[in-house]
């Protein structure tokens, strides 16, 4: 039956009982199924997600409007483009205000759930969460429900002393996690400077632990910097015998040197090879900042060479398995471990530090090969513009490295001088 567009409220309250049609179109997926509820009108958006077509109801009219609707359709719409299922978004959301009732209903019966440090660190967690990249917010996570909660989490927040901390603290250090020894400690810190913040505690005990724990420095990723050895790793990329998906998302790691999640997660939709450049979304990225990768010919013509095999899907590198999703964290590296470089020569999150080092080494200003890197900018303000910083002196970069790349994969020895 044929959809009828929607031009205003008055053509809603012109629909009597009887009508034939069986819903009102607005576009875009939204649509006013006719006569649902005892003889109310319902909002519906249809949607698609990880390949499956969903529905969502948005409420019933008049109470929700056709103003109101439409905002609520673009803010489901919104989640969608962020690869979010807004059914399931709504789900959280139910799940969480049931727990806030039952806490209340907790707190009536003398019990003091809203000040304890599990209660106050949810809260930061779901306040900051969203602007985290999501493996980020889920190590955190993690980090407070295994490491913490069990030892802290029920005891007012105010009550907790630096030794409380410090036992929960050794407890993982003595199983040798010294890199999460210090970054629960990090992340109590946080909890506790938010208490303080919001009064509801007077003070920071992680802040009195300085010292205590065994010192830790983060590890550098493993990478090849050497002219000769670098050769060598672009040739057996070239000679690489795998899956022809891999194979591509083997070459374009030097090339492009972004994050392997952001690459593993790349979709066509992202990518304008006409202008040769892929815009990575912020809800993709680290420091949740549009990036954009200026493409190289060489890259271009990578992404070219895959297109007919995965470009009418959404993900530039799809999972071998049906269900959707992108291809494993795991699949670079395995690659390269069946090519004989181990996890302590070389790993997927390596070609960043080869970049950066041999561009540096060849002159590139520092503020161009950090840009390109997507390292955080500090400055809340300017992050929020400057993903197109540098961007003409990026684009020539890019392309000179990749040339250098062609350099190196068929000589001895790195040219020298500026490209």
């Amino acid at each position: 039956m044929a959809q009828h567009l929607i031009p205003s409220n008055t053509t809603i309250k012109a629909v009597k009982a009887g009508d034939l049609r069986q819903r009102l179109s607005d576009g875009a997926g939204l649509y006013l199924l006719l006569f649902v509820k005892g003889g109310s009108h319902g909002w519906r958006l249809d949607y698609t997600i990880n390949g499956r077509r969903k529905t969502l109801s948005l409420g019933t009219y008049p109470d929700t409007g056709l103003s109101l609707a439409r905002q609520k359709a673009e803010a489901a719409r919104k989640l969608v483009r962020e690869g979010l299922d807004p059914s399931d978004e709504r789900k959280t959301i139910r799940v969480e205000s049931l727990r806030l009732r039952q806490e209340k209903e907790r707190a009536a019966h003398g019990l003091p759930p809203q000040g304890s440090f599990e209660a106050v660190a949810r809260e930061w967690y779901a306040k900051n969460a969203p602007t985290w990249a999501p493996s980020h917010s889920i190590k955190i996570i993690r980090r407070l429900e295994n490491d913490v909660f069990p030892w802290i989490g029920a005891k007012p927040i105010d009550g907790v002393r630096p030794t409380d901390l410090l036992a929960l603290l050794k407890r993982v250090e003595e199983r040798g996690a010294a890199e999460t020894t210090h970054r629960i400690h990090q992340n109590c810190g946080q909890v506790f400077r938010y208490a303080v913040a919001t009064a509801r505690a007077e003070s920071d005990p992680s802040r009195d632990l300085r010292g205590a724990l065994t010192p830790w420095k983060p590890e550098h990723y493993p990478t090849l910097t050497d002219a000769r050895r670098v050769g060598r790793l672009l040739r057996d990329i070239d000679a690489y015998e795998g899956g022809f998906v891999t194979r591509c998302a083997l070459k374009l790691s030097p090339l492009l040197f972004v994050r392997p999640g952001e690459l593993r997660r790349a979709e066509w939709s992202e990518i304008d090879l006409e202008a040769m450049e892929w815009r990575i979304p912020a809800a993709k990225m680290k420091a949740r900042i549009t990036h954009i990768v200026p493409l190289a010919s060489q890259a271009v013509d990578i992404f070219k060479e895959l297109q007919p095999l995965t470009g009418n899907r959404p993900w530039v590198f799809p999972g071998v398995r049906t269900n959707g999703e992108p291809m494993s964290e795991n699949t670079v590296n395995a690659a390269l471990r069946r090519l004989g470089y181990d996890r302590t020569t070389l790993t997927a999150h390596g070609f960043r530090g080869m970049a950066s080092t041999i561009l540096h080494e060849r002159g590139w200003p520092s503020d161009v090969i950090e840009r390109q890197l997507s390292h955080a900018e500090r400055n809340a303000v300017k992050a929020a513009y400057n993903h197109a910083e540098h961007l003409p002196a990026r684009r020539k970069m890019m392309q000179a490295w990749a040339d250098h790349l062609g350099v190196l994969r068929t000589a001895e020895e790195m040219v020298r001088g500026r490209a």
